[in-house]
């Protein structure tokens, strides 16, 4: 049983201005697994209050100083990844496989990135008899989710801490643990008190104080499309910077002339890792119709395998978040079966032998249109909608047809088809021909998929106000 009861604020753990608990539950088998301390606005304040303090000093380090800690994170990082992978499995369901080979990793992958950039970057540049200086916004808030927890994390907090800004964070109440292990790292790392500091908290009470706080100068949500516009809402009042990373609806364009087993195969594996809770998972696959048979044969195929089981073990598929998003998801099965929608394997319930815990059949659709509900609305779930296209043109047209832009996909044999069609889908993150990650490469989403980006270089400029020094340099 975890008792994370404390707070860090200052360089320190610290009680709750207000003492006020709630029980941690263990998706594997919806039983309590522990607990943590619920902050309040004061609670933020005094972090807040730390991180004004902390920025002056912070902000005027030399980048050798900053390459320095961030260098220490890293090494005190690497010492925890596998106690990070076991919080991870415990707190949100990923298989231990998924917990410690990619949830935990990435985390201090994205440090090693911020330190490649951070060596090389330039914060001034000459124009004329002008200098441009991009200085440390300020204080910064994030808001982090439960899916990806500690990726989302360091995602935000290591381009931060690199451009000379302070943090006060709060990860996700469902799956607070790996935040937790992550301040321990910071502190271990010795980041300076007040540089870092975290709050444990709900998004109505520590989410909102974050938000509206006169003296947080930018606030990063990385959550629901509903939640960052309520965070925008509370942030306008301040007239912060607001990033946010929000829903998706990914499409998944198979041309004629793709590869349709591989793509087909990656399509399904990028719908069924992690329980299907991946903001850019490419939900919707889009296949010519004269080859939907033999596509939908092997979606069955390659889901079946993905079977779900104790994440503490072997299995390769976990359970979902909670008990809401299990009924959430069941409700979105059932609609796409009383919409029309043909299953091809999977359907509501659960899977046989395993009634604890909030575990989904990994379910394929096809005969899908867009105007369902499962093909419209991001289900979070291991639920993939198949939908058949006889041109380009109506396939491009239908990937667009969601007020999501998240994410895309595209196969094809011939790589500037593949680029072709890709130049037409209005996303941020396009992969093509099962691409991978690329931590260098700006990810985040056009329309309702949120603002701004993360990852690369391009992350460092959400931290980063322009100044321009005229005059700077008269004699040119």
């Amino acid at each position: 049983m975890r008792e994370y009861l404390q707070f860090y604020i200052d360089g320190a753990w610290v009680n709750p201005v207000t003492a006020r608990t709630l029980d941690v539950i263990d998706p594997a088998t919806a039983a309590v697994t522990g607990h943590i301390s619920l902050g309040s606005a004061a609670d933020v304040d005094k972090a807040v209050q730390a991180a004004v303090k902390a920025f002056r000093p912070w902000s005027r380090t030399t980048r050798a100083e900053r390459l320095a800690v961030l260098r220490r994170i890293v090494e005190e990082f690497t010492k925890r990844v596998p106690e990070l992978g076991d919080a991870i499995t415990e707190e949100m369901g990923a298989p231990k496989w998924l917990a410690q080979g990619t949830q935990a990793a990435i985390g201090v992958n994205h440090f090693k990135t911020a330190i490649s950039i951070l060596e090389n970057y330039k914060f001034e540049e000459d124009r004329g008899t002008s200098r441009i200086v991009r200085e440390p916004i300020g204080v910064c808030g994030f808001i982090t989710p439960w899916n990806w927890p500690i990726h989302q994390i360091c995602a935000k907090v290591a381009p931060a801490l690199a451009t000379g800004c302070t943090v006060v964070l709060k990860p996700s109440e469902i799956a607070p643990f790996s935040g937790q292990i992550f301040a321990e790292i910071l502190h271990a790392a010795g980041v300076p008190h007040g540089v870092f500091n975290m709050i444990q908290g709900d998004g109505p009470t520590v989410g909102q104080a974050i938000a509206e706080h006169p003296k947080i100068d930018m606030v990063s949500i990385t959550g629901s499309t509903r939640a960052g516009i309520l965070v925008a809402q509370a942030a306008a009042k301040t007239v912060k910077r607001v990033h946010q990373e929000l829903g998706g609806k990914s499409p998944n364009i198979i041309l004629e002339d793709a590869d349709l087993k591989a793509a087909v195969t990656g399509g399904i594996n990028g719908v069924m890792m992690n329980s299907g809770q991946s903001c850019r998972a490419p939900t919707r696959m889009l296949v010519p119709n004269k080859l939907l048979d033999e596509a939908c044969a092997i979606a069955r195929e390659v889901a079946e395998s993905w079977k779900p089981g104790d994440p503490k073990q072997d299995s390769r598929m976990g359970p979902v978040i909670s008990e809401a998003q299990w009924q959430k998801i069941q409700r979105l099965i059932r609609s796409g079966i009383t919409e029309g929608a043909q299953l091809v394997t999977g359907g509501p319930g659960k899977p046989e032998g395993l009634e604890e815990g909030y575990y989904v059949r990994p379910t394929v659709f096809r005969n899908v249109n867009n105007n369902m509900e499962i093909a419209k609305e991001e289900i979070f779930g291991p639920v993939l909608s198949i939908i058949g296209y006889d041109t380009e043109e109506e396939a491009v047209e239908i990937a667009n047809d969601t007020e999501y832009g998240l994410g895309g996909y595209v196969h094809s044999k011939d790589i500037e088809h593949a680029r072709t069609i890709a130049a037409q889908i209005r996303a941020g993150y396009i992969s093509l021909n099962n691409a991978g990650l690329d931590l260098n490469a700006p990810f985040g989403g056009y329309k309702q998929s949120g603002n701004g980006r993360e990852f690369g270089d391009q992350a460092f400029g959400e931290f980063l106000e322009y100044k321009s020094l005229l005059g700077f340099s008269p004699a040119a």
